[in-house]
């Protein structure tokens, strides 16, 4: 595996480990009932869901990176705009919900370091074109 496949592999690691953060803070060490509406159910956010989203986010991203890398001239440019447009519109889910304001903030602090960790750890390569 060369550097950037080494530091992607990282990415899409760090993504779920950082929403898992999230939701300790949130869930076992400060009380918050984080629940989500699933059609016509509720149920309680639980650690495997978070750390599931976080990875096939990571995979997704890196996936559509080495698609770009392929098809485009710019392949960076082309992915940060796009996985920032994806990130920013991501924001909508927890927004658009009825959760109320403790649930609300944790899914926004959730999507908030998971993008980051994304958008960063996928868009900055060695050796990459810059722009």
């Amino acid at each position: 595996m060369n550097i950037s496949g080494g530091r992607h592999l990282s990415t899409v690691l760090v993504a779920p480990v950082a929403a898992l953060a999230v939701w300790i803070l949130a869930v076992p060490v400060s009380g918050t009932r984080v629940t989500v509406r699933m059609g016509e159910e509720t149920q309680t956010l639980g650690p495997v869901p978070v750390v599931v989203a976080g990875l096939v986010a990571g995979l997704a991203g890196w996936a559509l990176l080495a698609l770009l890398r392929r098809r485009v001239s710019r392949p960076r440019r082309t992915w940060t705009i796009v996985a920032v447009t994806v990130w920013l519109l991501s924001f909508l889910g927890p927004l658009g919900s009825s959760a109320g304001g403790g649930t609300m903030l944790v899914l926004l602090l959730m999507h908030l370091v998971v993008g980051a960790v994304i958008v960063v750890g996928l868009g900055r390569a060695p050796g990459e074109e810059r722009g």
